[in-house]
Order: structure tokens, then sequence, then C-alpha cells
């Protein structure tokens, strides 16, 4: 079975049939050409990847290390990646050092000042012309403004990957010097990437980016996360659910945002008592404690609160697999986002996912092939997508569709069309010769 592609949109119909981009007074049309052995000796990047997210710092530094560009990478003992080791063309730069989150004060306070040290003499003596940053580090305010300038005065072109236009406005803790900085950031930035077309229409908007600063390219899919042959009733059996039980899964950091409090009242107060259904909540709480303890109550309240397994902790990429190979489906009931990598986690498994219409979300459900969309903060239309997904064929043949939900994954959100585009806008940067067209999906 092949899933329908979406049309493009306007703005990336005509990006693509232009296959051109303009980056201030250098243009490159076409794009058709190889690129040569020259250039590639010439294409260092540092990736500066702030110590964290690693499944995205994973699988763009193999997927640049394969289009042949040498990279510096910038990260912490999370992002020592045993795959990188030993080759010519990786430097991995492990600047920060360890995130144990269970360090004192005094301890956090002098390893993120020895982070700022140590990154400030890198950058100074780096070779790259090319910066690339991921995420900032600790002190937004100084990353954006000071050391933003910081390179630019050291003559480096800057990439930006913007994965929340403006998180704190996620988050309901936006103010008048969180948007001062980010425009500053952004108007120093020589591109930037986002993940939708909604994205780059917010910085053009409310950021006065110019369009032609920015490329949209897709989350590329996680391919960081290890998986063995564990098969689904074993992946059950860890986490003592039975194989008649309908398993409804929630992954990842516990924020507001992330609308956890819906899903929980869904489940306590709207679905059916004798369905089977199983809720898995897997994930830490970060920050927000006063929420946290509200999310416990709604649990605790609830007459159903026996069919709830709580792993509120940090979950290690080598026990992942157990939670999506164990669940049925996946449900993200955010309140407000642009894109969500846990989505891109479930595909990868072959799982099945239940979106809020907030941000792109709804972009990447295929209705009825990869899953199903429903109304924000609204737990009985949520609860109706969860019985909607249960009675449905994707569910009845959900062992058969796994692999085609993978496969229609793989080819939407390769990692070879990210490195691809990431890869045409460093070279337009540097002003080396581009490889490959700009082919959207």
């Amino acid at each position: 079975m092949k899933f329908e592609t979406r049309t493009p949109t306007a703005g990336t119909a005509a990006a693509t049939n232009e296959q051109a981009v303009d980056l201030g007074n250098k243009r490159i049309s076409g794009l058709t050409t190889s690129q040569t052995a020259s250039d590639r000796s010439k294409m260092e990047v540092a990736l500066l990847t702030g110590g964290g997210d690693r499944p995205y710092a994973y699988g763009l530094s193999t997927e640049l290390l394969a289009k042949g560009i040498a990279l510096d990478i910038v990260g912490s003992d999370d992002l020592d990646f045993p795959e990188l080791r030993g080759r010519p063309d990786a430097k991995f730069l492990n600047l920060r050092g360890s995130q144990n989150p269970n360090a004192n004060f005094a301890k956090k306070s002098w390893r993120v000042l020895a982070y700022y040290f140590r990154l400030i003499r890198y950058t100074f003596r780096a070779t790259p012309k090319v910066f690339h940053i991921l995420w900032n580090n600790k002190f937004e305010t100084f990353d954006r403004t000071v050391l933003m300038a910081y390179y630019r005065l050291l003559r480096k072109r800057v990439v930006l990957t913007v994965h929340n236009v403006n998180a704190r406005k996620r988050d309901s803790r936006d103010s008048f010097l969180n948007r001062v900085t980010l425009r500053i950031q952004y108007r120093l930035a020589d591109h930037l990437f986002v993940h939708s077309d909604r994205m780059k229409t917010d910085l053009v908007q409310e950021f006065g980016v110019p369009n032609e600063r920015i490329t949209t390219i897709p989350f590329g899919l996680n391919n960081a996360v290890p998986t063995t042959d564990l098969p689904a009733d074993e992946a059950r059996r860890r986490l003592e659910i039975t194989a008649r039980e309908k398993v409804i899964l929630f992954f990842g950091n516990i924020a507001p945002y992330k609308g956890l409090e819906y899903l929980v009242t869904a489940f306590q107060e709207f679905l059916p008592e004798d369905q089977g259904y199983r809720l898995v909540v897997a994930g830490r709480p970060k920050g927000f404690p006063e929420y946290w303890e509200k999310i416990q109550q709604g649990v605790d309240r609830g007459v159903r609160k026996n069919r709830i397994l709580l792993r509120c902790e940090y979950i290690p990429d080598e026990e992942t697999e157990v939670f999506f190979k164990a669940a049925d489906v996946l449900v993200l009931p955010y309140k407000y986002i642009y894109q969500s990598g846990v989505l891109f986690l479930g595909y990868s498994f072959g799982l099945p996912v239940l979106a809020a219409d907030v941000g792109s979300l709804r972009e990447e459900i295929v209705e009825g092939k990869t899953g199903y969309v429903f109304k924000p903060e609204d737990p009985a239309d949520l609860a109706r997508a969860i019985e909607t997904y249960f009675r449905s064929d994707l569910y009845a043949n959900l062992a058969a569709r796994r692999g085609e939900i993978r496969e229609y994954a793989v080819a939407r959100y390769s990692w070879s069309i990210v490195g691809e585009r990431t890869r045409d806008i460093y070279a337009a940067l540097l002003g080396l010769s581009p490889s490959v067209g700009w082919s959207h999906p």
C-alpha cells in the first residue's frame, strides 16, 4: 500500500520549480552540478550542538559525513557517539562533559562556566568557516547576542536550526527581552533552517527574517535509538502488560505544553471501562512542579488509576524500544508546538499516532493510514479519536501496517534529504559548487 503525498504549498512549490535560493549577494540557480573533490576538501563545518538532542545531532552528523563534509562536533558526554570515533573527517570535542542533573549548584555553575570558556577558546581557533548551531547553551540571552556577535567578528558564516520559533511563548513565559534577543539572533544568522512552512511564515512575520534566508527541511527520522529483534509480546511482558490490553502511549518530557492532563482526563472520564484500555506514561517531568503535581492528582483521583502505568523518569535509548513495541498507538495531546520529535520516533517504530491539531502535526498524519487528528485541549474529542482508532482497519492490521508506516516515514523524512539541502546551503555560504537539485518531497 502506498500513502498519498500532499501537494506542496505555494511557497514550497515555487522554491521547487525555480530550484534556486538567494543568499544575500550569492545566487545559486539550477543546483545540478557535481561537487568536486576540491570543494569537499574546503567543506569544513563546526556543529555547535548545545550538548543535547542526541537523536538530531547523530542523524545530521552521520549524514553530513556521508556527504563528504568534515565536521567538528562540539558536544557533551551524551553525544559521544562510538560510530564517529577514529574517523579522520570527524573531530568530537567534548567541551561540555557531564550534564548530570543531580549535581549540586556549585558543581553545575562551575561546569557551565568552564564550558563557555572552552567554547570561546575553541571557536577563536577553529578552522571551519561555517558554524552550524543546533541548539543554544545554558544562557540563551548571552548566546543570542554576545556569542552571535563574537562568531560574526571571527568572520564565520553562521547557520541556525530553529526547532522552536519562540519556545517561551509555547511555555507561557514570553517577555519583551526574550523576543528582542530572538530577533537579534535571527538577524545575525546567515541562514536558518526550519521544519515547516508555518515556522517559516512566523519567522518572516513576527521577527522580520527575509524569506530568502530561510530553508524548510524535514525533521529527520530518529535513527539514534537502537532497535533489536525484541517481539511485541516480550516488550509487554517486561512492562507487565497482557496481550489483550489496548495500550495507549505518551512518551517524552512532561511539560505544560504537552497537554498530558487532557489525555489523563480522556482516559479516566470518557473512555468506556470494558474495552481493556491501558495508558502508559513514560518520561520525566521537566520543570513546572505544580503542573506535574496536577497530573499526579488527576491520576490518583480517577477510578482507573490501576490502569495507568507511570514511568516518570528519563528513559535511556536502549530501553525506548520496549515502550514503542509494547504500545498500540502513540498519543500527542499537545496544546502548542510546531513539530514533534516524538512523532518521528513513533514512526521509526511503525507506530500509529493520534495527534492534536496544533502546529504542523496535521500535515504529518495521513488519516486512517498513519493515525488520526483530534481537537486540541478537548478530552472528549481525544477519547473519540482513541475509540475510532481501535475500531479501525489500521489497528486491526497493525502488525502489517507497522512496516508500511516505517517505509512511508523513511521516504518522507529521510536524513538524505536533510543532508542535501544543508550541504547546498553550506556550499552557497562558502561560494562552492552545489551538488544536487532542490528536490522537495
